[in-house]
């Protein structure tokens, strides 16, 4: 039996990993999964990738695929989520802040350096016209650390997945202001280099594994109320993220999305003309 660890965010998105471990799925393919909740996103999951703590990681395009392309020793093995993500742009509730226009210049809660609500901030800055030069930013850790940061003024802006913030705005923890919509699909399956050149063939049978339960769940009339349960949900907005939502159910390789990603990134000044050079071998 191969025995492999894997880290991913304890949200919606990964339900197709933890129902397929919990049926044996892998393990009628000879493959043994333990799965670690990594609540600080995709920056404590390269640093997992890194550290060997893991040996596959479920993140985001953007974060892995600037982190190989700078060092990390790691490879691409599929494109997970093939749409975007919605990132919601939440503030203190009883901020004085209505647009988002207003958050030029103040703090911006992130998980890590290099996580997605750290880069996706840049892609905001992009989209508004805002000097990214000017970012200001305060490394909280996880979830939790964002909400702490804006009850208590040491953030104005907190960017994290709008559906997973959606019980947190009901409490009034946080307000949710506008969405960023990331331009690439979202979540992909990264492997340590050791690991891929040891067992590309059974990887492969994991991809597929999960593949098919991703398509089975999304085919089931119960999903919605499976996600409410599991994951304190609200019914309409799991029907909402459901609609927007579609995983790799076929496998299929999507080039031209991290081609988008790396000429984003290099006009954001988050990675080099010279770091980007001969990316798909670097990258798969």
């Amino acid at each position: 039996m191969l025995r492999l660890k894997i880290g991913g965010v304890p949200e919606h998105f990964n339900l197709p990993w933890r129902l397929a471990i919990e049926e044996g799925r892998f393990r009628k393919e000879g493959i043994q999964l333990h799965w670690s909740d990594m609540g600080g996103g995709t920056g404590q999951m390269i640093r997992g990738l890194e550290t060997g703590s893991i040996d596959i990681a479920v993140l985001l395009t953007e974060g892995v695929t600037k982190a190989i392309l700078q060092g990390l020793d790691a490879k691409i093995i599929q494109v997970y989520v093939t749409t975007p993500l919605h990132w919601g742009v939440h503030v203190p509730h009883n901020s004085s802040i209505t647009s988002v226009d207003e958050l030029e210049g103040k703090t911006f809660a992130i998980s890590r350096e290099g996580s997605g609500s750290h880069l996706m901030s840049y892609v905001q800055a992009n989209q508004l016209g805002w000097d990214p030069n000017n970012l200001k930013f305060n490394v909280v850790g996880d979830i939790y650390g964002g909400l702490w940061a804006l009850e208590n003024d040491e953030a104005q802006a907190f960017l994290w997945e709008k559906y997973t913030t959606h019980p947190y705005t009901e409490q009034k923890k946080c307000r949710f202001l506008d969405t960023v919509v990331t331009p690439w699909p979202c979540f992909v399956i990264a492997v340590r280099k050791e690991a891929y050149d040891k067992h590309a063939a059974e990887l492969k049978k994991m991809c597929s594994v999960v593949n098919d339960k991703a398509t089975a769940l999304k085919k089931n009339p119960d999903i919605i109320d499976l996600i409410c349960w599991r994951y304190n949900l609200r019914h309409g907005q799991v029907e909402k993220w459901l609609n927007e939502t579609d995983w790799n159910y076929e496998g299929i390789e999507y080039p031209l999305a991290f081609s988008k990603t790396i000429s984003y990134l290099i006009t954001l000044n988050l990675l080099s003309e010279e770091e980007a050079d001969k990316w798909r071998e670097k990258l798969f």
